[in-house]
């Protein structure tokens, strides 16, 4: 199943080129604490044979010390980095692996089980195209199954596989199995999760992850690396939207004046009639350059430079979109919120707000309602603490270019940095891009207030609310 091939020995620059334009898949492992995530990943990169000898024998010797399998090979060692993490047999920060088979490229995130690293499993999903859900076999569908399986679906994730790990406790019981297919397939329902697949597995023995099972004769499915291999991701992309966030202004000489960034979304060809944002602009696409040559076409997820045929003004944070697209900009959004931050999230306390590469002041002019992810219960809220997910009303000091999120994750998607210390202290996915934002510090006031609020914003950015609040009285 691993990547080795002849061409290694033969051809490197052939091998090389074939695996340059293999599929990228995106996926992280969830679940509760102890269900096996970093076990698993384990598992997938040994029977992959996508393990160095050292870091084999590294393993080996750290088991010992820290393993949690008494003398067998501790293959969560190989995830499990950090000091705390191997003294306490758990999973506390996001990692990463990378590994490929012969027919994909995989990126992993594994991320922590415990509610408190919630936010963590988040970022990890962010970026993510399929989540892998751990079930213990002996506990079932539990608490932080719901919550991870809800931020999953929150943050549109369309492919689920639900892994039954260490079925092997439970002899490949069958019955057991579908009990907890049932349990998981009556919660996930109510998320609109349509696209879930199951599979027992034992990551620790290796039944069905790589290899198929021979304990399970009653599994027709497929074994879990070959429904990574096969699941059709491509298709999710937005094809359709062209959006291309400009991140930096190359001009290296005076006959050469290109923007570079990543197409977020959609295809660009040159000829292509394209519009600037904020500045309405139009202009026609004269080529796309990269490394290796110019393109005939780019397409999501590809990092180019395009120049354009007139010399329009586009600076870094502004946005090219086909000339006939219906882009929405607004400073007013409703939003989904996560928040990642010890100290509370109050409303119209100013932040920085980072959509794709634009970064504006704002702040939330108020919650709608705290969602409960383990009941999808709704409560009134005037404040978020660390790991709470909400509705919120945001109010931007200028329009931003945004999409609805369930369209287009990469516009429709936005971090909250805190002002002062520089840190990323939320994250946010857009549900209207026309919300009303009355409710915010200057309700209330006229509308000559209102503008002198938003100048004391933009030029003493330092102010506190309640300054300003004291101000327009």
């Amino acid at each position: 199943m691993s990547h080795q091939s002849e061409l290694i020995e033969t051809d490197i620059d052939a091998y090389l080129k074939q695996h340059e334009h293999k599929e990228l898949l995106r996926f992280l492992t969830c679940g509760s604490v102890d269900d096996g995530k970093s076990t698993l990943i384990g598992r997938l990169l040994h029977d992959s044979k996508m393990i160095y000898e050292d870091q084999l024998d590294a393993v080996r010797s750290d088991t010992t010390r820290h393993g949690t399998t008494g003398q067998e090979f501790d293959l969560a060692l190989l995830v499990d980095g950090l000091q705390a993490e191997r003294e306490q047999g758990i999973t506390i920060d996001v990692a990463y692996r990378y590994f490929s088979t012969a027919k994909r490229k995989f990126i992993i995130a594994d991320t922590p089980g415990h509610e408190q690293y919630t936010r963590n499993m988040a970022t990890g999903a962010s970026t993510c195209d399929l989540a892998v859900i751990l079930i213990d076999a002996r506990y079932g569908v539990v608490t932080q199954t719901r919550r991870h399986s809800y931020i999953a679906s929150l943050l549109g994730v369309k492919h689920v596989v639900v892994a039954v790990n260490k079925m092997d406790l439970k002899d490949f019981d069958e019955n057991v199995f579908d009990q907890i297919k049932s349990d998981y397939l009556e919660f996930s329902q109510k998320l609109g999760m349509t696209n879930v697949q199951f599979v027992p597995i034992s990551a620790l023995d290796g039944d069905n992850v790589v290899n198929r099972s021979e304990r399970s004769d009653w599994y027709a499915g497929q074994t879990l690396m070959e429904i990574l291999e096969t699941v059709p991701v491509t298709a999710d992309k937005n094809f359709d939207d062209f959006r291309f966030p400009v991140q930096y202004v190359n001009r290296p000489n005076l006959d050469f004046r290109g923007f570079c960034g990543t197409v977020e979304s959609g295809i660009v060809k040159p000829g292509d009639t394209v519009r600037a944002l904020p500045s309405n602009k139009t202009s026609k696409v004269k080529e796309i350059v990269t490394f290796d040559g110019n393109l005939e076409q780019a397409f999501a997820g590809q990092a180019v430079t395009i120049t354009l045929e007139d010399e329009i003004d586009v600076s870094r944070g502004d946005t090219l979109v086909k000339a006939d697209d219906q882009v929405e900009m607004t400073s007013g959004l409703k939003t989904h919120v996560v928040w990642m931050n010890e100290k509370a999230c109050v409303p119209n306390a100013d932040y920085l707000f980072k959509f794709a590469s634009k970064v504006v002041n704002g702040r939330f002019a108020s919650f709608d309602y705290q969602i409960d992810v383990n009941t999808q219960e709704h409560t009134d809220t005037d404040q978020l603490s660390l790991n709470d997910i909400a509705v919120g009303r945001l109010s931007l000091d200028q329009p931003v270019v945004v999409d609805n999120y369930q369209r287009n994750r990469a516009t429709g998607a936005f971090i909250v940095i805190d002002r002062l210390t520089n840190i990323t202290v939320g994250a946010g996915m857009v549900i209207d891009t026309q919300a009303d934002v009355s409710s915010s510090v200057v309700s209330g006031h006229s509308e000559f207030e209102i503008e002198l609020n938003a100048l004391i914003r933009k030029h003493f950015p330092h102010w506190e609310a309640k300054n300003l609040q004291d101000l327009l009285k």
